[in-house]
Parts: structure tokens; C-alpha cells; sequence
């Protein structure tokens, strides 16, 4: 079993940046893809952006160029470092991986994204 845990998210102004991080109970190594997902009231969960365990990086089109995705293997966590942010970014963002074909989730940190 995978526990996810993440954080950093809160409340920031059009324009700032946010760094989400989620850290596993077992060795990211294990892993060999980990992302990042995130849910708006009312909308569907969408994925925002993944890596792999050989950090190749996959973005959704709403966060390229402003969205960073990356992994500390030495800290078993992956990042989220997200800038420009948008009001249209507030959502909450949850950690996911798969292992051994069963999918995890994090609890979900919330991004409020306002003036």
C-alpha cells in the first residue's frame, strides 16, 4: 500500500506562485509514474501534469509554460512549483500513482487562486 501526502497549497493572488509537494510512504524508485490532478466545484478531476521514474514530464496544455513538475528521490517526493497562477487554477490538486496496477491518491491540498 502507498500513502500519499500532500502540500503547500493556500491562498495566492493572480500573478503569484505556489510550490505543491507530495511525499510517498515508500521509495519513489518504486513508482514509475507519479502526477498531479486537480478538481474544480463541479468539474471532473484533470490531470495537470505527470513524470516518470525517469523523469520524462507530461503537462495538460492549461498549465504549460507556467507549471513545473519534478521529483526529489533522495526525499521520495515530487513537486509542483506552479507560477502565473490564474483564478482559473483554484481547484483542489491531489497526488496519484500506481503500484502494482492498484491507483493511490492523496487527500488533496487546496489552491484558491484570488484577489
Amino acid at each position: 500500500q502507498v500513502q500519499l501526502v500532500e502540500s503547500g497549497g493556500g491562498l495566492v493572488q493572480p500573478g503569484g506562485s505556489l510550490r505543491l509537494s507530495c511525499t510517498t510512504s515508500i521509495s519513489i524508485f518504486n513508482l514509475n509514474v507519479m502526477g498531479w490532478y486537480r478538481q474544480a466545484p463541479g468539474k471532473e478531476r484533470e490531470l495537470v501534469a505527470s513524470i516518470t521514474r525517469g523523469d520524462s514530464t507530461n503537462y495538460a496544455d492549461s498549465g504549460k509554460g507556467r507549471f513545473t513538475i519534478s521529483k526529489d528521490n533522495t526525499k521520495n517526493t515530487m513537486y509542483l512549483q506552479m507560477n502565473s497562477l490564474k483564478p482559473e487554477d483554484t481547484a483542489v490538486y491531489y497526488c496519484n500513482t500506481m503500484f502494482f496496477g492498484t491507483g493511490y491518491w492523496g487527500q488533496g491540498t487546496q489552491v484558491t487562486v484570488s484577489s
